[in-house]
């Protein structure tokens, strides 16, 4: 049940059709991704804030929150980017940000709607400045991985979890997932 980041990275590109053109048009719009990368954690923190659960974990130690935005910031940015092409760096970063929203305490009904915020207003974003949709769209794609990215590491460090402490088989687990699932109509 451990993920591979890469390969996790490969089946979600092909599941949301993720394609080499649109790579091409987020590199393209690297420098205008950078330049508003600021504006984009200014707003997210600001929709994440309003939330008093959110903001007790955003504002829990000191200088979380200026460590935050600086990660927003690269996040962004490395959409555009790449890295490496979105591939084992790619990858593996976005993995380590899922662990991390696992650590500390953000949990996916925070984080769906926060990257649904970040869509939303990179499209308000392009308009200003007159871009083509298709950036809008290839964004759009990158951020449903990175999320996929995020939404997994719950779903891992929780099976991990269970799974060390009671000593239970994967094949059980997850048979005891189904069933429980079943019974939840």
């Amino acid at each position: 049940m451990v993920l591979d980041p890469e390969a996790f990275m490969v089946t979600m590109e092909k599941r949301i059709s993720f394609s080499e053109a649109d790579k091409a048009i987020l590199q393209a719009n690297l420098a205008w991704g950078k330049s508003i990368a600021k504006e984009m954690a200014d707003v997210f923190y600001t929709y994440l804030a309003r939330d008093n659960e959110m903001n007790a974990i955003l504002t829990a130690k000191e200088g979380r929150m200026h460590r935050l935005n600086e990660t927003f910031i690269e996040w962004f940015g490395e959409m555009f980017s790449g890295m490496d092409n979105w591939g084992s760096a790619y990858a593996a970063r976005r993995w380590r940000i899922g662990l991390v929203h696992v650590q500390i305490g953000i949990g996916p009904q925070h984080v769906v709607p926060a990257m649904a915020t970040v869509v939303n207003e990179v499209g308000q974003q392009l308009k200003k400045a007159g871009l083509p949709d298709d950036v809008r769209e290839a964004l759009g794609r990158i951020c449903m991985i990175d999320l996929a990215f995020i939404e997994q590491a719950y779903v891992e460090v929780s099976s991990q979890a269970v799974l060390k402490e009671t000593g239970w088989t994967e094949g059980l687990f997850k048979r005891m997932i189904a069933t429980g699932a079943a019974g939840m109509k």
